[in-house]
């Protein structure tokens, strides 16, 4: 028996492979595109590229391997009865339960893998990938030089005369007007310092001047810092439980919670369905699997996606018990009742 359940899992094995493969490439590729439109607005280096590649894997995996493996299931079984293998096993007094419990210790296991993936790794690389382009856009508005035209650091407007090759700054001047005065900071040098994504503008030997219709002063200094008023939106990460009970964004991962826990137990909702479609007499069944396969993707993800709203949580329950009631009948009527 051991050695049977190491040809199905091969089976399988190699066909989870083989489908898992393009719909990863497929999903790359889209991620990708995504990612290369953030180009436009800052400026991404080779690292920073493959840095955002590894915050999504997580999500690209996550959404590949159920679909994967149910089709795979689903194609390995219709492989070994075309091969006549399966007609084999059932004269060899295998029932068809034998082959279901092989298969549900692969698919038990990618099911915790992706009740892990979901519930703990995606919430965090989210978090890290969205705060490493938020610092990377707030860079990008202070991807400074020197030119005749001003720039803008805050409520600041501000002039360099000369680029240096240590990053700084040559003849710095910085002007700042509201109702009530005016304000001028000339420096001989100036830094941009990004501590935790917050940027400060370091100046070093100037002057300040302050005019308004009841004063003027002038202060000279030796190193000023300015803050930019615009801070980067950092989020801070909370432990797992306290990212999924906390009420930011509560209605959108309410909704991630549904749709990803459905997904996440594909795997082993979907053998009956798998065995159903792909367990055939060669000689006097004509299978349309391809077909069967689509209808019930779209089905059970379009019942999870549909219910979602109106039920909320007891979309999960639903879902299940409808499913199971559903593949099961189907399974006893095709597979059961015949071998």
């Amino acid at each position: 028996m051991y050695k049977l359940q190491k040809y199905l899992i091969n089976n399988l094995s190699s066909l989870f492979i083989s489908i898992f493969l393009p719909l990863f490439s497929i999903a790359s590729v889209i991620f990708m595109i995504k990612l290369a439109t953030y180009t436009a607005v800052i400026q991404l280096t080779i690292l920073d590229m493959v840095q955002l590649c590894l915050f999504i894997l997580p999500e690209i995996l996550f959404f590949t391997m159920p679909i994967s493996f149910f089709i795979a299931s689903a194609l390995s079984l219709f492989k070994l009865s075309n091969d006549n293998e399966i007609v084999v096993l059932f004269a060899l007094g295998i029932k068809p339960a034998f082959i279901l419990k092989t298969l549900f210790k692969p698919a038990f296991f990618l099911s915790v893998i992706l009740l892990f993936d979901f519930f703990v790794l995606i919430p965090h690389t989210s978090n890290i990938s969205r705060n490493f382009l938020n610092q990377k856009k707030s860079e990008a508005k202070f991807n400074l030089s020197a030119s005749e035209f001003g720039h803008s650091f805050g409520d600041w407007l501000l002039y360099f005369g000369e680029d240096n090759e240590d990053g700084s700054y040559s003849k710095v001047f910085l002007f700042n007007k509201t109702k009530k005065e005016e304000m001028l900071i000339a420096a001989r040098h100036a830094k941009i310092i990004n501590n935790n994504g917050i940027l400060r503008l370091r100046l070093t030997h100037g002057q300040a001047y302050s005019y308004s219709k009841e004063k003027f002063s002038q202060v000279n200094f030796e190193v000023m810092y300015i803050n930019d008023s615009m801070k980067t939106d950092v989020r801070k990460y909370e432990t797992t439980l306290e990212y999924w009970r906390s009420d930011v964004r509560a209605k959108n991962k309410k909704n991630m919670f549904i749709v990803d826990l459905l997904i996440s137990l594909l795997p082993v909702l979907g053998l009956f369905f798998a065995a159903a479609i792909g367990i055939v007499h060669a000689r006097h069944q004509k299978s349309r699997i391809y077909l069967y396969l689509f209808l019930s993707i779209a089905a059970y993800y379009g019942m999870t996606l549909g219910l979602k709203n109106v039920l909320s949580y007891h979309t999960v329950e639903t879902v299940i018990i409808v499913w199971l009631s559903v593949t099961y009948f189907i399974y006893r009527k095709t597979i059961v009742k015949r071998f």
